[in-house]
């Protein structure tokens, strides 16, 4: 009991509590948005004493927090290791989507077992990714751009997973953690700019010549022409962001959550600024600056090329994930579904964001060798 309490001790001793409290503060950010802004208003409008999504919530947050304490308390070197592990786990639940997963909307994204929830895959194979990518990028190897082919090979099989459900959202995000790991590892300029236009074209070619993606190309005339009639969730968010002004229209008096189904997930932004205003949303983008440029002064301190790898790949993918999310949001990308890190419903995601967050705490721990 004594040595539980001392490892409890030295991980508490050795933890970055002002990430930690970040961390913390977001999550109930998202908890609290969860009552006010999407429970209380079913349970008042629809006459139910139900808070479903309210206790949903809470129990994937309590469980967001479990985790992250499990990944952020382990050595780096133990932790770094058992992620390779929990890379092909996750991997192995991606590639069972195309034989046993749950289609919504035309998309087969999930996966419900008996002996697990419905859950997306690919949320839990972006940490280990990260980290499996960087460790590829560490290895000394005298052929010359050796490492990099790796990763590509390496890449590949995720992204032709998420092309067959389809996802071109997480395809876009997982491909543009990859480029900017592969440009911050040291890469020639040249090179790198072949790799994003040979990214780019092949995302082109999917989405102009194959079928299976005509939704896709259908959301983008949608976003360059707003009069094309297919605009319905993108404008309802646009409008609640508008009609939200500076200071909000107050608890309860939203309208975006009966008028679009993926308010509390895809446009929880707009459902905050439309009920809190825009004033709140610059308070938590704030937040997420912070938090980033934390990481960021962290990153300056370390001597391994490894953790630096990975805990820049770990808030590279939070900012991406949080521009897509708010570029969707005030128009000036087209809809991809992307969640919120943090705040958005569901609990694939708030795990997802736990374990990255778990990860960042344990690099950014301070050391005692």
């Amino acid at each position: 009991m004594i040595k539980y309490f001392d490892s409890f001790y030295d991980w508490w001793k050795n933890i970055d509590k002002f990430l930690l409290f970040l961390v913390l503060s977001l999550f109930l950010l998202g908890l609290f948005f969860s009552l006010v802004s999407t429970s209380l208003i079913a349970s008042d409008k629809l006459d139910t004493k139900s808070y479903y999504f309210f206790f949903r919530h809470s129990i994937y947050v309590i469980v967001a927090f479990i985790i992250l304490i499990i990944f952020s308390f382990f050595d780096h070197k133990i932790l770094i290791k058992y992620s390779f592990f929990l890379f092909l786990i996750a991997f192995a639940s991606l590639m069972l989507v195309p034989f046993l997963g749950v289609e919504v909307k035309g998309s087969k994204r999930w996966l419900d077992l008996f002996f697990l929830p419905r859950f997306q895959p690919i949320e839990i194979v972006k940490p280990f990714f990260i980290v499996s990518l960087s460790f590829l990028l560490t290895i000394q190897n005298k052929r010359l751009y050796f490492k990099y082919f790796l990763t590509t090979l390496f890449l590949l099989p995720i992204l032709i997973l998420l092309v067959s459900q389809p996802d071109i959202g997480q395809t876009l995000l997982i491909a543009m953690v990859w480029l900017a790991l592969i440009f911050v590892s040291g890469i020639n300029i040249f090179i790198f700019f072949i790799f994003f236009l040979l990214v780019g074209s092949v995302v082109s070619y999917l989405v102009i010549f194959i079928p299976k993606f005509e939704y896709i190309k259908i959301r983008l005339l949608a976003f360059l022409d707003s009069s094309s009639g297919d605009n319905y969730q993108a404008e309802k968010a646009t409008d609640a962001i508008i009609n939200g002004g500076f200071f909000g229209k107050g608890i309860g008096e939203g309208t975006l959550n009966s008028r679009v189904p993926e308010a509390h997930t895809d446009y929880i932004v707009s459902v905050i600024s439309e009920e809190f205003g825009a004033i709140i949303v610059i308070g938590i983008l704030f937040l997420y600056l912070i938090f980033s440029y934390k990481v960021i002064k962290k990153i300056n301190l370390l001597d391994e090329d490894l953790s630096k790898l990975i805990l820049i790949g770990c808030i590279s993918l939070i900012l991406l994930q949080t521009f897509i999310h708010i570029g969707v949001n005030i128009r000036i990308l087209p809809t991809t579904g992307m969640t919120l890190p943090f705040l958005s419903y569901g609990g694939s995601s708030i795990v997802s964001t736990a374990i990255v967050s778990g990860i960042i705490l344990n690099l950014t721990k301070r050391r005692i060798d």
